[in-house]
């Protein structure tokens, strides 16, 4: 009994639909998903009971995080000492004061770091300074 060869070819499997449905569920799933902008420093902001303000202006957001490592504009700083902040903020701002500052200070981060934040901030001239909060829950 011989097998013809016809046979032995007609027995391979096809891939080539498979991988078309396999292409077409990968650029479904792409397209469809959301992407959502996250911060790399996760920030635990304190509550406080006023509205936000919204600004139209571009501004400058330094963050500090609850071991103090401080970051501008989402940009590390190499230390925690004020003459670094000056200098990262003399970069960015060049001779521009009026830029409105946000401190994202986290909540559990020293008393210490958001007052040398400030007080540098202050003496390059800055005067449009504020700080990050989130929405209270009202369980007051």
């Amino acid at each position: 009994m011989k097998i013809s060869s016809q046979q032995a070819e007609n027995n391979k499997l096809n891939l080539t639909p498979l991988i078309d449905v396999v292409f077409l569920l990968l650029i479904f799933f792409m397209v469809s998903t959301t992407f959502e902008k996250q911060a790399k420093l996760k920030i635990e902001l304190p509550e406080a009971s006023t509205k936000p303000i919204v600004s139209e202006q571009q501004e400058l957001v330094i963050s500090i995080s609850q071991k103090g490592v401080f970051f501008v504009n989402s940009n590390e700083l190499i230390n925690a000492q004020s003459k670094s902040l000056r200098n990262a903020l003399q970069q960015i701002v060049k001779d521009s004061r009026d830029m409105p500052v946000i401190i994202r200070a986290d909540a559990n981060a020293a008393h210490k770091h958001v007052v040398m934040a400030m007080d540098v901030l202050g003496n390059m001239g800055f005067a449009k300074v504020s700080m990050a909060t989130t929405q209270s829950s009202g369980d007051d």
